[in-house]
């Protein structure tokens, strides 16, 4: 199978393997074959460390060092997000999908001169960010001379995705010959047979547990372990060699333990401090411990592991002092400062503020778990109990970021509230809130969040109002509970301090959020305009604008949008969060911000855009291993008039949806029942979540709840939904309430007063974005006109409405405009939208970009893939289209 791999790869087609079995069952020469028939290859390697799984990126600098000569060839956003997670230069901490996207660049451009083969061994001791970033690299790989193979002892959940091989123990025949093959002398058989029991055909343990014991012992078989976890087992054989090592070689493999980087330089400066003489190598060399060619390497990793675990605890502070006695405190600070702590008996403030400085430059290079792991020994170390409880809280604060809630809360358990002042307990409240949202705890949230607010109100009054608008963002969306709902929390933020002066976005949202659920929309419409204003003017490319990306700004800022009914600013907000999104490789965000983007499009009518956007979203969250969502495929579902489709998304989410009152679940029930005519089905749909006034999504709903109610002749409905909207277009300027607005008035008027109002909606509309809402007008219009018998007149509008909604793809829609135009005598007939239906969604991905001009390498940074698998589906699409350049296929695309 390894083989096959290396030919796959030769043939310029990626290829992954992940081999796993039990620790000695003899993966690690498995890989070490793999080199040997590796013939052209370039070979790089990497290891987990034990002792570096909290140091984000230490395997994947080490996999990625041989190659950093291709680094320049990267576009500048990756190029700069490797060189901070390498500690190679300053700069913005870099999102962990960013670097996987650089690392299989980086890949990718040392496979154009020779295939490479990389291999990973012990990946279950990988980093975080390691393992992530090189799942990444695997589930990209198509069209690269690029194999990849990953050595482990069980499938965690990010190897399930790959091909797997299953290394198995040798059965009793082999595993006889193999120990015989190594025994010095003939055993008793009965002892024979038990070393075999015992290890259960695990080629290494067949090969330790001999070593060690004297003849006499293995002839009676006395000097055998009892029955012991398989590594526990083989550890204790490599312990039972050590006492029979000089001290001087002891003490050489408890450095190398300690060590993980590998580097022969630095082990040896560390030696000589100890005064450990060089034929000490000679010593672990020779009983094939320990090999010191070009890397310092243990033949196996339970070899490190007993040696390290065996030592006395002064014997380890030993060797880490001298570690960092020779590690370069200016060219590797993080590393110096962590030996410094591991050599520390005591608390030291020095030390410890080493480790905090070492936090700040891990923050820098996005490794949250490294960040956490020094914050924590930091605290450890420090002699000040109000200091050592706010290095806790910021280690905690660290493990929530890096997305371990349950070590978060581990660590504020440990956080003295005596010891800190009020500001510090506000903070411990605001952490239990947010990890309390995040699992789902809706009460604890809300009664943290709240109390978290009140108690930063005279102390940081800033965080106070960010933390009141987390608990109402929260309340609004039933992510958190509080007695009284989102009006309670509403009511508290309008009686805490003001905000800065001048006032920031967060401010002026938070009170127009509040000012609305407390004294209703016509108070504040003014503060919402101010707040759509702040937010269109903030850059939220800078530093300080950096938390706008995140998901809940995201749907408050979109929110804001919708209660001004501005279809530009909706459209403008969300391109602006796409961009900054791919800019930044921020691909935790970029499906969210894809999704807020794709219902702009709808509105516009531009469903075939929003399918291709959608389909990148899934792309993006499949890849980060994250849910791809259904609101907003529904959504798009329901416009197309896909019943079986939309009703499918609809029914998969129809129970989280009633719990936390969805609002896109009702409103593509609406749109799609209206498509189709189910106009009793419609209006309930809406209804049900209109009669709460359902913040952000009035503008949604109110069309499909009036549409609905006038066909159902529910006047006082009707009427209703006027009253609700003219509330609206009273205080605001807007063409898309103003169209709506005029369209409910001529649903409840006659004669020329209905038709003054059609003809003032379509003017309204057409100065918006809003083609699928001016096609509607047009369809009730033409409706209206064939029922008053002016079939002439009404022919006019409902063939506008067939022509829109046919080329926007509005299939149920257009089948309602088809049928009032043949009630009229018209036989009409139906175009189809050239969908492009042969290419994949990724193909017409990459058609399109290059249609507008863009280089292979720019389109594989923004789909996240490889310039390789960008030639690859472009040579696809050119077959498939019958097209031989890009400048035909740009045609072709138009």
């Amino acid at each position: 199978m390894l083989e096959r791999m290396l030919d796959t790869a030769r043939d310029g087609h990626g290829a992954v393997l992940v081999v796993y079995g039990e620790p000695g069952v003899g993966k690690t020469a498995l890989l070490e074959r793999t080199v040997e028939a590796a013939e052209g290859f370039r070979v790089v390697r990497t290891a987990g460390v034990e002792g570096e799984i909290e140091l984000d990126y230490a395997a994947l600098q080490r996999l990625c060092s041989p190659l950093l000569e291709f680094i320049e060839r990267l576009p500048g956003p990756q190029r700069d997000a490797l060189g901070v997670a390498f500690g190679l230069g300053g700069g913005e901490a870099p999102t962990p999908f960013l670097v996987g996207l650089a690392v299989l660049g980086l890949l990718s451009e040392a496979a154009e001169q020779q295939p490479l083969l990389c291999l990973v061994d012990d990946a279950q001791w990988l980093d975080g960010a390691s393992g992530g970033a090189l799942a990444f690299v695997a589930q990209r790989l198509l069209a690269e001379r690029i194999a990849l193979a990953f050595a482990t002892r069980e499938m965690g959940s990010g190897f399930t995705r790959f091909p797997q091989l299953h290394v198995d123990p040798l059965g009793r025949r082999d595993a006889r010959a193999l120990l015989e093959s190594v025994l010095a002398a003939r055993l008793d058989e009965s002892v024979l047979e038990r070393i075999v029991a015992e290890t259960g055909g695990n080629p290494l343990a067949l090969l330790e547990l001999p070593r060690g014991l004297s003849p006499a012992q293995l002839a009676g078989g006395f000097g055998l372990p009892a029955a012991l976890p398989l590594s526990t087992g083989i550890e204790q054989s490599f312990r039972r060699r050590l006492p029979r090592l000089p001290r001087d070689a002891r003490r050489l493999l408890l450095l190398a333990a300690a060590e993980p980087l590998g580097d022969p330089a630095l082990l040896w400066r560390s030696a000589r401090q100890l005064r450990i003489p060089e034929k000490a190598a000679h010593t672990v060399e020779s009983e094939g411990l320990l090999t010191l060619d070009g890397a310092v390497t243990f033949r196996h990793p339970l070899v490190r592991s007993a040696v390290y675990g065996s030592a006395e605890p002064n014997e380890r502070r030993e060797v880490h002092r001298a570690l960092a006695d020779a590690t370069d405190p200016q060219t590797d600070p993080d590393r110096h400062a962590w030996h410094r702590a591991q050599a520390a008996s005591v608390p030291d403030e020095q030390v410890a503020a080493q480790l905090e400085r070492s936090a700040g430059r891990a923050q820098a290079r996005g490794g949250l778990a490294a960040v956490a792991a020094f914050l924590e020994r930091a605290a450890a170390l420090t002699p000040e109990p109000k200091h050592r409880a706010k290095r806790l809280l910021a280690a905690a604060a660290a493990k929530r970021d890096a997305g371990d809630l349950e070590a978060a809360l581990g660590l504020l358990a440990g956080v003295e509230a005596g010891v800190l002042d009020e500001l510090g307990r506000a903070r411990v409240d605001l952490l239990r809130a947010q990890i309390a949202q995040e699992q789902r705890r809706a009460g604890d949230a809300g009664q943290l969040f709240l109390s978290a607010a009140t108690r930063l109100e005279p102390l940081d009054p800033e965080l106070a109002r960010e933390t009141y608008l987390e608990a109402l963002g929260g309340a609004m969306t039933s992510d958190v509970e509080v007695v009284g709902g989102a009006p309670a929390v509403a009511a508290a933020a309008r009686a805490a301090p003001p905000g800065t002066v001048p006032l920031r976005a967060v401010d002026v949202v938070l009170d127009a959020f509040a000012i609305r659920l407390t004294d209703g929309y016509a108070a504040a419409a003014a503060t919402f305009a101010r707040a759509l204003e702040l937010l269109l003017a903030t850059d939220i490319a800078s530093e300080d604008g950096s938390r706008w990306l995140s998901v809940s700004s995201g749907r408050n800022s979109n929110m804001v949008a919708l209660e001004m009914w501005d279809d530009e600013a909706l459209h403008r907000l969300a391109a602006r969060r796409v961009q900054v999104a791919r800019d930044r490789g921020a691909l935790g965000h970029l499906p969210f911000a894809l999704w807020f983007l794709a219902r702009s499009q709808m509105l516009a009518g531009e469903l075939t855009a929003a399918a291709l956007v959608l389909d990148e979203a899934r792309l993006i969250a499949e890849a980060t291993g994250n849910s791809a969502g259904l609101n907003t495929a529904m959504i798009l579902a329901a416009w197309r008039g896909d019943q079986t489709h939309a009703s499918e998304l609809i029914e998969a989410s129809s129970e989280e949806a009633a719990r936390r009152r969805w609002a896109s679940n009702n409103y593509a029930r609406a749109v799609l029942y209206n498509g189709l005519g189910r106009y009793d089905a419609a209006r309930d749909a809406a209804w049900e979540l209109f009669q709460p006034d359902p913040i952000g999504y009035g503008s949604w709903l109110l069309p499909e709840l009036a549409e609905a109610a006038s066909r159902t002749g529910d006047r006082a409905l009707l009427e209703f939904t006027l009253e609700w909207l003219s509330e609206r277009t009273g205080v605001i300027s807007s063409g898309w309430a103003s169209g709506i607005e005029a369209r409910v008035r001529a649903l409840l008027s006659e004669g020329e007063a209905a038709e003054s109002q059609y003809r003032q909606s379509i003017e309204h509309l057409s100065g918006t974005r809003l083609r699928l809402e001016l096609a509607r007008t047009h369809l009730l219009f033409g409706e209206w006109l064939r029922r008053e018998r002016r079939r002439l007149d009404a022919r006019r509008h409902l063939r506008i409405a067939l022509e829109a909604f046919t080329t926007m793809g509005a299939e149920a829609f257009a089948g309602r405009a088809e049928r009032e135009l043949l009630a009229t005598g018209e036989r009409a007939r139906k175009r189809t939208v050239d969908t492009l239906d042969q290419l994949t969604p990724q193909e017409t991905q990459i058609a399109r970009l290059v249609a507008n001009g863009q280089a292979n390498r720019e389109i594989a940074a923004q789909l996240f893939i490889s310039p390789s698998t960008v030639e690859y589906h472009l040579h696809k699409v050119f077959r498939k289209l019958d097209v031989k350049s890009r400048t035909q296929l740009a045609r072709r695309m138009a």
